[in-house]
């Protein structure tokens, strides 16, 4: 749980308090909304997070979906 919240914080710029809601929703739902970003921007946050979670061996996933 930390790790997810830290990643939020880094990654997503979350102040510690949405950071938990959405590390909670995770917990608890399997899935959270981290943010809505233009297509590139939403590319390049997943790889950065998706490496991170690897290199700390972390099962975190990060997706991006299409906005409907």
């Amino acid at each position: 749980m930390d790790f997810v919240i830290q990643v939020l914080r880094r990654y997503f710029h979350m102040g510690l308090e949405q950071a938990t809601t959405v590390m909670l929703k995770v917990h608890n739902e399997g899935s959270g909304l981290a943010g809505v970003f233009t297509r590139d921007v939403a590319e390049t946050k997943v790889q950065l997070v998706t490496e991170h979670a690897r290199e700390h061996q972390h099962p975190l996933q990060c997706v991006m979906e299409e906005n409907q």
